[in-house]
């Protein structure tokens, strides 16, 4: 677990300091960004060798160009901290791309302040995410799309779960064994393993109590 860094107020009290590394595709961007941050005390800006220590990644550009792309895909591979992207504009497509590469907020860059992009590194923090409406809209839009076209169509869930894997999983956390859950959903004790094997192969899950305690976080059950 990364250690937190504090500093001391005026009235003497220890605050906590958000550590933020920062990106603009630009010299003059990336100057800009880093004053943002800088003018909030409870803000340090981690030098840009060292992305691996902060808790929040902001990346300032004028459009999601290949290069960025690529730059995100390796920050959520290689370090894995949430991203706040300040972008002039973005398609739905790019949008999609940007929330793979681990992009919790997007900022429009003509009305950035100081103000809300405090506020969006700590909801980042926070393990929030902060978008426009028009995205939230769009990224719901394609949720949709996904699950019509693709999910129910193939007898998954929005989890990515079919209702038999999700009724087992329950049953299983409930602390039912093989014999009671096939008695129960009225299967044979081999379907009930077979559905157990083939939902812990497709998650690359090690056993069923794995299988249980993934669902439980990942808020499938």
């Amino acid at each position: 677990m990364k250690s937190r860094l504090h500093w001391v107020n005026n009235e003497g009290t220890a605050v906590e300091q958000f550590r933020v590394a920062v990106q603009g595709t630009d010299p003059l961007s990336h100057e800009g960004l880093i004053s943002l941050v800088r003018s909030r005390p409870d803000f340090t800006v981690v030098p840009g060798n060292r992305p691996d220590k902060a808790q929040v990644k902001v990346v300032s550009t004028e459009r999601l160009t290949v290069d960025v792309i690529t730059t995100l895909r390796r920050l959520a591979a290689e370090v894995g901290v949430p991203v706040v992207l300040i972008v002039s504009e973005i398609t739905e497509s790019e949008l999609l791309v940007a929330v793979e590469c681990r992009v919790v907020a997007i900022l429009p860059r003509p009305s950035i302040t100081a103000d809300l992009l405090e506020h969006t590194i700590k909801a980042a923090v926070a393990g929030g995410g902060v978008m426009p409406p028009n995205l939230v809209g769009e990224l719901l839009r394609h949720i949709e799309r996904l699950q019509n076209d693709i999910l129910v169509p193939n007898g998954l869930n929005i989890s990515g779960l079919t209702s038999r894997e999700v009724d087992v999983l329950r049953l299983t956390a409930e602390g039912l064994d093989t014999a009671e859950i096939a008695h129960k959903l009225s299967y044979s004790q081999r379907t009930v393993k077979n559905i157990v094997h083939g939902l812990t192969r497709r998650l690359n899950l090690r056993n069923r109590s794995h299988a249980v305690a993934y669902a439980l976080r990942s808020g499938m059950i």
